[in-house]
Formats: C-alpha cells, structure tokens, sequence
C-alpha cells in the first residue's frame, strides 16, 4: 500500500488503534504533516514512538478513510485538521487538541466568541427556563452558545441560542454521523441547519461513557467562558467546569436552594472560585471585550508572516522555535504545519524547521 497523502494521511493517523492523542502530537511534533510519518518509514517512526509503530503502519483503514472522505463531499459536512486554518484556534490553546474534528454545519462560528452552558440531564422546570433564558439573551449579543446536546440543560440552552436567531454549536460524544440522544434527534438537525454540531469521534463511534468527559473538555476549549445552571455534586457538568478553569476559562454558577441536590454542585463550584452569577449581564460584565485567538494568516507574501522571521534563514529546532517566538506548543505546530501547506517552509530530519524562499 503507498502511503496515504493529504486527508487520507490525517485520517489514517487518528483512526488506527492504540494510537492516541499523545501519540499522534509526539509523531506530528517529529515529522510535521502526516505525510511525512508514512513516508518516514518504520524505523523512523518507531524510534519516536517505539511498537506502537506498527499498529499504525500495519492498519489498513482504506474502507473508513473511503467513507470519511466520501461524508466530507456532502453539502454542509467537513473535516478539519490542525493544519487547516479554518480548524478552531481556541482549541489549540488547551493541551490536547484534537488532530481531526468532524462538522456538520457551519465551521466558522467555531472562530466566533462562545460561551459554555451545561447542566444537569434531570434539570427542574426553573433550570430549564434559566438555561433557556440566559442562552437566549447571550445569543443576542452576539455570543455563540456551546453545549452537548444532552436532555435537560443542553438542550434548554441550545434552543434558547436558537430562539434569538443565534448562534449554537452541540459538541458530541459520538461519531458526527449519529445522533444522541434520540429524543434530540430534531434539535440536531435544526442545529446542523442553523449552527454546528462537532465530534472528535470517527464516523460511526456509538455513545459510549467514557467518550463524554472527551467530549466535554471541547465544550470547554472551545468557549471563552463556562455556565453552569444546574448540578448535582457529581455531575458530568462539573468536571467541564474544572476543564474550563484549567484551560484559563472563565466559570460561573447560578445558586439554588440550599435544599436542592440540583443546586449542591454550583454552589461547591462557587466555594471554589466560580463566579456566581444572577443575571447573564453579570457574564456579559466579566467577558466584556474578550474574544478567542485565532489563526495567524498566511499572506500572499512571505516576508509578512512574523513566525518567518522568527525562523530566519538558517534551520531551526522546534524547541529553539518555542523560545523565540513566546508561543505554545501546540500553537506553534499549527502554525509550521499552515506554512508548511503553504509552502512557505520545509520539514528537514531531526524535527528542523527552514523558510523556502
């Protein structure tokens, strides 16, 4: 089999099994574009990641690749990877971004200011009206809503966004192909017409437990802030409020009765630090004039792009790279990947990086 080129490469990379997210940026971080792992040859890869090597090199995902790409021609349906600049850069601010995210919808509200609503699966009567009503009045300000798509406070909050002609983005915790839950399965597609809906998951993944804490530190990475309306203190909601407070987001909490178990999470949340918040112009307070980060662009004319003249003339490691540019990891291999693709750069043995002129 010759090594697979462009998408294909991406997809091949982040479907193989046992390969994982630390894996897949150990293997990017050596080689740059997928390409180049397969093209490296098993020697080379496994002096980076040693017998995982040949799970990678040995699968043959053809007939997942083949679908994959052929769901990407659809109207309305894409594929992101790192290397694209349309990929979300909030998300390459936290420490795991995915290689490759699905979306059906429109990709460009994930560039967009977001704010985080979730919340209890079993919210009361008044936790649904507050997710509906803060999620409104924040979409009418311009902010995009990002929720999960779960029953309860989820959907409360992506039907608010909706309500006030805003914007909505459901991340999921199955492949983008599927709906979950059923009983949601209208909101979906409404959401799939009118905002986005995101997976990580390659097409088909089934809901399965242990996918949703993955799926939620996206809704996290990809707000600017989090609201948490209703939980119990051992809510799923919580832990996209630790997620968001680890990756520097701003979280806030609407308080309850001291007698609600519904209540108990936000108010552990706000004895940690979480904002507590009454009304969504307290948010709107604290998020006044903040926006994501995004992608540096790649100008017709190199010269302009401030990470080349970082890199000068001469080769250049990627920790080198690191320190003299201020930027993340993370950050930067996007950025190196971008030039790359636009032929601004080349990738040289030994995880060097030099400017084509």
């Amino acid at each position: 089999m010759s090594p697979p080129r462009g998408l294909a490469a991406w997809l091949h990379l982040t479907l193989a099994p046992g390969i994982g997210g630390e894996t897949q940026r150990k293997l990017l971080a050596a080689f740059g574009l997928p390409d180049h792992i397969f093209s490296a040859g098993l020697s080379a890869v496994r002096s980076v990641i040693g017998n995982k090597a040949d799970l990678l090199l040995d699968f043959d995902p053809a007939e997942n690749i083949a679908q994959a790409l052929n769901w990407a021609e659809q109207p309305d349906q894409h594929i992101l990877t790192l290397a694209d600049t349309a990929y979300p850069a909030s998300l390459l601010e936290i420490p795991d971004p995915p290689s490759v995210i699905y979306v059906r919808g429109n990709p460009a509200l994930l560039q967009g200011p977001a704010i985080g609503v979730v919340g209890s699966r079993n919210a009361t009567p008044q936790g649904l009206r507050n997710a509906e009503q803060f999620s409104r009045t924040l979409a009418g300000q311009g902010w995009c809503i990002v929720s999960g798509l779960a029953l309860g406070i989820d959907a409360a909050a992506h039907r608010g966004a909706l309500a006030a002609d805003g914007a909505t983005v459901a991340v999921i915790g199955t492949g983008a192909n599927r709906i979950y839950p059923a009983r949601n399965r209208e909101l979906a597609l409404t959401i799939a017409e009118r905002g986005a809906i995101v997976s990580e998951f390659p097409l088909g993944t089934p809901a399965n437990a242990a996918n949703f804490p993955r799926r939620n530190r996206l809704i996290a990475g990809l707000s600017r802030g989090v609201l948490v309306v209703e939980a119990a203190t051992e809510s799923g909601s919580l832990i996209t409020a630790r997620l968001a407070g680890e990756q520097g987001r701003e979280v806030f909490a609407i308080p309850g009765s001291i007698h609600s178990p519904l209540a108990r999470g936000c108010h552990k949340l706000i004895r940690q630090g979480a904002k507590l918040v009454e009304t969504a112009d307290d948010i709107l307070e604290e998020l006044n004039g903040q926006a994501p980060a995004r992608h540096a662009p790649i100008p017709d004319d190199a010269n302009e792009h401030p990470l080349l003249d970082t890199l000068g003339h001469d080769p250049c490691g990627l920790d080198e790279l690191v320190e003299r540019s201020g930027l993340g990891a993370d950050s930067l291999l996007s950025e190196l990947l971008s030039l790359e693709l636009a032929g601004k750069i080349a990738v040289l043995p030994g995880n060097r990086y030099q400017r084509v002129d």
